[in-house]
């Protein structure tokens, strides 16, 4: 008798868990006068992540958006990462998500995702305290990207990558483009350079971090995510040492230029917060950074034009200066075609393919679609990147479109828009144009196999980027 009581009551959970969402999730499409996008929900509560997520080449929309933007147009309806959501890849209703951050849209990322980066990151914080993180990044990004002591940094970071490759007739590139970001930022963030042991401490723990973004979300022990939290757990002891020794030694931090010093004397941040701030800067000049310095070299060992023109130009900007000159502020405004360069690597390679929002309320747009409150909204920026209605011979790679193309359009967003645009653009498109300035005139390199940057959904080469590379006779460094 027990046993059946149970055996109906568990029947009755799972009956009414499903019914519930049926109501919850599905049950606004007969109610909205037919507005919602067309679409199908695909798999009971996996839907169509699995498909969504399959692997493709960066530089293509791949085979789930082809499919279903060609059966129900730009906007559709899905059912995503646990949950039903709008599909966008229309340039117009991206730019409208972003525009009306915490109005009608908010931030929405998979639970999982807080678990590694803590509930004040800045990549997943709302409302007031997204706003208070945000403002310190732009003030600290504003502070820093013209300081010569910066500037310095990363030519420095660059020559010394360089150098080590003296006697290698090959490299995977995109490891040694980790190193120099990883160095500039840690260098930038905290002070420290490469030499010190905090530094292999933190990039160890740092390294554990990231490849646990990237898994199945399971808090098991030795799981790939579990070693993640637990990595970032030691990284915040970390920073939070280097914090309290700056404390106890207010003249010894005078003398070092980096985030630390500044964010000491920010009294709007609470003691996790600064901890945070640190570890989403790590966050976003080490991974996002070095990916853009690979797509640009890759893309470059396929277009010889575009390589020789970028070359002259750095090879210009070094004949007015004396050898050991820095690069500084003014020669970096005069690297335009390095501009347009870095501009057609983020539109052709898509570093970042889509993000994650929630309708906050019901939300119709130009009467043509109803999103339902609740709903998850993902702006599809690979679509719009590549839609040869919106950019001619969008399948190639060809800067020379950033010449009459205006970069600041709802047609380009590969770092995001409105009030969660990355704050550290500048500073990323700083570090790959000093290190191409470098790079260009003392070295010749071939791919060693056609590696591609393909999208799991983070972009990353298979194989690295192998590179064969031979020094000029003529050195400039």
């Amino acid at each position: 008798m027990a046993e059946g009581f149970w055996l109906v009551v568990l029947v009755g959970g799972v009956v009414g868990f499903l019914l519930g969402l049926v109501l919850n999730h599905f049950l606004p499409l007969l109610f909205k006068g037919g507005l919602v996008p067309k679409g199908t929900f695909g798999w009971p509560l996996l839907g169509e992540t699995y498909s969504f997520l399959k692997p493709h080449s960066s530089n293509s929309v791949g085979a789930f958006l082809q499919d279903h933007c060609s059966r129900y147009g730009k906007v559709f309806r899905s059912h995503l990462f646990f949950s039903p959501t709008v599909v966008s890849c229309d340039p117009e209703l991206n730019y409208f998500i972003l525009q009306n951050e915490g109005k009608l849209f908010e931030c929405s990322y998979p639970k999982p995702i807080h678990g590694i980066l803590g509930k004040v990151s800045m990549l997943v914080a709302v409302d007031d305290t997204h706003k208070r993180l945000r403002n310190v990044a732009l003030s600290l990004v504003s502070i820093s990207k013209s300081k010569p002591e910066f500037l310095n940094d990363i030519e420095s970071i660059a020559i010394q990558i360089l150098d080590s490759w003296k006697d290698k007739p090959k490299v995977i590139f995109c490891e040694e483009a980790r190193k120099f970001t990883f160095n500039v930022i840690v260098k930038q963030v905290l002070g420290l350079t490469p030499q010190e042991p905090e530094t292999s401490k933190i990039l160890e723990d740092f390294l554990t971090f990231m490849r646990g973004l990237i898994s199945l979300p399971l808090y098991i022990p030795g799981t790939p995510y579990a070693r993640a939290v637990q990595a970032r757990s030691r990284i915040s002891s970390s920073v939070k040492a280097i914090i309290e020794e700056r404390r106890r030694n207010p003249e010894n931090s005078k003398k070092r230029s980096d985030f630390v010093e500044i964010l000491l004397s920010i009294d709007t941040l609470s003691e996790d917060e600064k901890v945070s701030f640190v570890l989403d800067s790590l966050l976003g000049g080490y991974e996002t950074t070095s990916l853009l310095v690979s797509m640009v070299v890759h893309f470059l060992t396929h277009s010889p034009t575009a390589l020789q023109q970028l070359k002259q130009e750095h090879q210009n900007i070094r004949s007015r200066k004396q050898n050991d000159d820095h690069l500084d502020w003014e020669d970096y405004k005069k690297m335009e075609f390095t501009q347009i360069v870095i501009n057609e690597a983020l539109r052709y390679g898509n570093i970042v393919k889509f993000v994650h929002r929630k309708a906050l309320k019901d939300v119709k747009f130009r009467g043509c679609y109803l999103i339902p409150s609740g709903w998850k909204v993902l702006p599809v920026f690979t679509a719009v990147h590549l839609d040869p209605s919106l950019h001619e011979n969008a399948p190639q790679f060809h800067p020379w479109r950033w010449e009459s193309q205006d970069p600041m359009c709802k047609k380009f967003t590969p770092f995001g828009g409105g009030s969660r645009c990355c704050p550290g653009s500048d500073l990323a498109k700083v570090e790959v144009a000093f290190f191409l300035h470098h790079l260009v005139q003392n070295f010749r390199w071939k791919a060693e196999d056609e590696d591609q940057p393909m999208a799991y959904p983070y972009v990353e080469f298979q194989r690295g980027l192998v590179l064969n590379v031979d020094r000029c006779s003529e050195t400039t460094m």
